[in-house]
């Protein structure tokens, strides 16, 4: 009933059928009426039939001959209205015996009850022919009619909202306050030229205060407003304002309210292309948005109804449900209800269209309300149409948010993406925690990358956990590979990896060390495999000597050093890194390979053998001395002849090897030894260049004099005048320097002296806490009115007069005793008390 469009449409459409087909194949419908919990059908034959909402026939009323024109309900459904074509009127009770008869000498058009009809003050209904009655019930339960309006021809739509009643007659549209007895507003017809009968007015309350009226192609909105006090005079208190009006396209047959929009059913007519003559088109519905002077479509919809090319405008009627947003088209042999669209038609629209992501996004966000769809099935659908597109990178993605933790789904999608030879497409995506799939799945995929993809195979290796699949069969597919290509690096490292998941940490270890990993030390570390290692050092050494090394001396307690040692007994370079390391951690640690390191120093590393000879106390120095002479090592021989004592060999050396005098001044005061300079003056004498160098250094060692008489006449000195002013200016430094500290000292000792004569001039606190420090008795009697003498020394320490020993007891110029004893030098009395 739709048609096809890129935008979705806005309602869905179906039949009403069961006992509406039925009654449509030998009758004609003329009118319906809707409410919340029933249809109303009349038809040309003068029935009306109550309908329950799938179409199902639950009551017959045979009310005239007839054509049946209008029927009306009130708000509870318990009343109803029916006027037909030969005047009869009836408005009686659905369950109750309440009834009005009435027959008119014209056709009745229109009726409509009281909204609130149930209600006994408002037991009041309208009917229109010729001229609008109102019939109201009398408090002695009799009806009386009086006229609303007349003499504008006849009365051909009502509509009742509340306390108002619309209506429309050939010239316009009028609005009756049914509290104030008073009509409030007349809306004259736009297009006159239409004809009444043909073109009808179609009314519309959108809530109790607007009025939509549709006629010919014009729409007008009203609003009811109260009327300002100050405005009233003789005028009504109500007034319309048309908010908005517009033109359709299309003749209106039928309006109803739609939240702030509007539902329009039109009459089309189209003209032939080839007969160029006009013809009657489907319908349409239309949802409208109305603006002030226009209004802007949402959507528009052509329906095939049952013999719409036989049908008018005035056959086309269009009836609503407030409650469910509910709309029936209503024409002589067929009646479409148009729903809203949900969220599961909403999803139908994206499947049809192939819009898959935003289906599944409509359904996740929905899932509490959609009826109809699964968000599996949904996915489900989606992948498959990546499959088919050739996008398999993008649907194996989607597989994990669709399959999720469904295990069985997981493994059905492997194979199919198998059938379709896409399995490293699917294999970065597949789940390894929850859930996990039967371990085939995970070989399947990793045979596949084995056959022709090694760095991918790797790559999942070291991302899979190893209990995913069967390690062992595994390990044999590489080992096969490997004979094909045995020196394939990538496959080398994954067959180590995989021995490592498997425990067998000793093959690991040796293919690590084949290809020279950098993961080897972090292995052995991991899983403690020094006991693995040691026939393997040299190998470790080869490969990184300086991790090797820190390893093996941080794990002293598993591999000894003796053992390293041997181990690399046949190769001396890597003996030798391994024994510098240890001797720079700890200079006892190796001492029984001291005698053996000299001689790699000597062969291997040379600049860090003086260092050696300097920190080692272990070192035999005689070996030392024979090596370091045997391949002229003179700086080493020169420290080992000095620190064996032989200075004077090593002094000689270093003057007739090196031919160095500063070397050897710094030699002869490192020594400070007066034969070892008499032997540098003697050597340096006939050497000038030697003489200027003692000249430079000597003067704060030896007294210069010694050197210069020494001087044979004539000898051409370099720089000599320069080398005695510098003797000069030192001699003048060491003169300034001993004024200097001289100076310093005095002014030290004058301020100590002042220091102690302040200090000693003090009062010092005589208590009853004191004690003599001979008798130990308190310091002073406890009889205040005894005499008493008592002497107190500058350290503080106090004695009564009698208890101090010595010849002279009446002289107080005595030492303390105590501080005496303990060599702290004399304490001098202070004070001596007496009373």
């Amino acid at each position: 009933m739709e048609e096809e469009s890129e935008e979705e449409p806005k309602l869905k459409y179906e039949r009403l059928s069961n006992g509406v087909t039925e009654i449509l194949q030998k009758d004609a419908a003329s009118c319906m009426t809707v409410h919340d919990k029933f249809l109303a059908l009349g038809t040309h034959y003068g029935k009306v039939y109550l309908l329950d909402v799938q179409g199902n026939i639950t009551q017959k009323f045979d009310v005239s001959p007839v054509k049946i024109n209008q029927i009306s309900l009130d708000e509870s459904g318990e009343h109803m209205g029916v006027c037909s074509e030969d005047g009869k009127v009836q408005v009686f009770g659905l369950y109750s015996g309440e009834e009005f008869h009435e027959t008119f000498d014209c056709p009745i058009k229109i009726i409509a009850v009281h909204p609130h009809f149930v209600r006994s003050s408002c037991k009041q209904f309208v009917t229109g022919g010729k001229k609008l009655l109102l019939f109201e019930r009398s408090w002695m339960s009799r009806w009386k009619s009086s006229v609303l309006h007349e003499g504008e021809g006849n009365i051909r739509s009502v509509k009742w909202r509340g306390h108002l009643i619309a209506w429309a007659n050939n010239m316009g549209v009028k609005i009756f306050d049914i509290t104030s007895k008073q009509r409030i507003t007349n809306v004259p017809r736009d297009d006159i030229s239409l004809r009444p009968d043909m073109y009808p007015c179609s009314l519309c309350w959108k809530d109790s205060v607007t009025l939509i009226i549709g006629w010919g192609t014009s729409v007008k909105i009203c609003s009811v407003k109260e009327r300002h006090a100050s405005e009233m005079r003789d005028l009504p208190s109500r007034y319309v304002e048309i908010v908005s009006q517009f033109e359709t396209e299309f003749y209106i047959s039928g309006l109803a309210p739609l939240c702030d929009q509007l539902v329009v059913l039109s009459y089309v007519k189209e003209v032939s292309e080839k007969t160029e003559r006009e013809y009657c088109a489907r319908p349409r519905l239309d949802i409208i948005q109305p603006l002030s002077e226009t209004c802007e479509e949402i959507s528009s919809d052509a329906l095939t109804v049952r013999g719409f090319q036989e049908n008018e405008c005035r056959d086309y009627h269009l009836e609503y449900s407030e409650g469910e947003s509910l709309f029936y088209i209503v024409s002589p042999r067929d009646v479409v209800v148009a729903k809203e669209r949900d969220q599961d038609d909403h999803i139908d629209w994206l499947l049809e269209k192939k819009k898959y992501e935003e289906a599944l996004m409509a359904a996740e966000i929905s899932q509490k309300n959609i009826k109809r769809h699964k968000i599996l099935d949904i996915g489900l659908a989606y992948i498959n149409h990546l499959v088919e597109k050739g996008e398999y990178d993008i649907a194996a993605r989607k597989c994990q948010k669709i399959l999720g933790k469904n295990a069985a789904l997981w493994e059905y999608e492997v194979y199919k993406f198998k059938e379709i030879g896409q399995l490293k497409a699917i294999s970065p995506y597949l789940p390894r925690g929850d859930p996990v799939l039967k371990p085939l799945i995970y070989e399947m995929i990793l045979h596949e990358f084995l056959e022709s993809d090694y760095e991918g195979f790797a790559t999942l290796i070291r991302e899979w956990p190893g209990d995913l699949y069967n390690n062992s069969v595994i390990v044999q597919a590489v080992r096969d590979h490997l004979k094909r290509d045995s020196q394939n690096r990538t496959l080398l490292k994954t067959l180590a990896e995989l021995y490592t998941y498997d425990k067998n940490y000793g093959n690991a270890l040796e293919i690590y060390l084949t290809l020279r990993h950098k993961d080897v030390f972090q292995l052995i570390h991991k899983h403690n495999l020094f006991s693995s290692i040691k026939d393997k050092i040299v190998l470790l050494m080869d490969f990184d000597s300086e991790k090797a090394v820190d390893m093996l001396l941080d794990n002293e307690d598993k591999i000894s050093i003796k053992k390293v040692v041997e181990e690399l007994e046949d190769r001396p370079e890597l003996q030798h890194v391994y024994l510098h390391k240890l001797f720079k951690r700890d200079h006892h640690k190796g001492q029984r390979y001291h005698e053996k390191q000299i001689s790699l120093y000597a062969e291997y590393d040379r600049p860090n053998l003086l260092p050696f000879l300097r920190d080692s106390t272990h070192c035999p120095l005689e070996k030392a001395l024979e090596i370091c002479q045997q391949r002229n090592f003179v700086e080493e021989t020169v420290y080992l002849l000095s620190r064996m004592g032989n200075s004077r060999s090593a002094l000689k050396m270093i003057m007739e090897e090196l031919h160095d005098v500063d070397k050897a001044i710094e030699f002869a005061k490192e020594q400070d030894d007066g034969e070892l300079w008499e032997d540098l003056i003697l050597y340096s004498i006939d050497k000038p260049p030697f003489i200027t160098g003692l000249l430079n250094n000597i003067g704060t060692h030896v007294d210069p004099i010694l050197l210069i008489h020494r001087i044979k006449e004539g000898m051409e000195i370099p720089n000599l005048r320069d080398s005695l002013v510098k003797i000069l200016q030192d001699y003048n430094l060491q003169i300034l320097l001993r004024e200097g500290c001289k100076k310093i000292l005095v002014a030290d000792s004058l301020s100590l002296l002042k220091k102690m004569h302040r200090t000693q001039m003090k009062g010092v606190l005589v208590d009853e806490e004191n004690i003599c420090e001979s008798c130990l008795s308190p310091i002073l009697p406890s009889d205040a009115a005894k005499p008493f003498s008592v002497l107190v020394f500058h350290c503080r320490h106090m004695f009564h007069k009698e208890c101090l020993p010595g010849p002279s007891t009446n002289s107080p110029a005595q030492f303390c005793g105590i501080c005496s004893a303990k060599h702290r030098g004399p304490g001098s009395a202070i004070l001596e008390m007496k009373k």
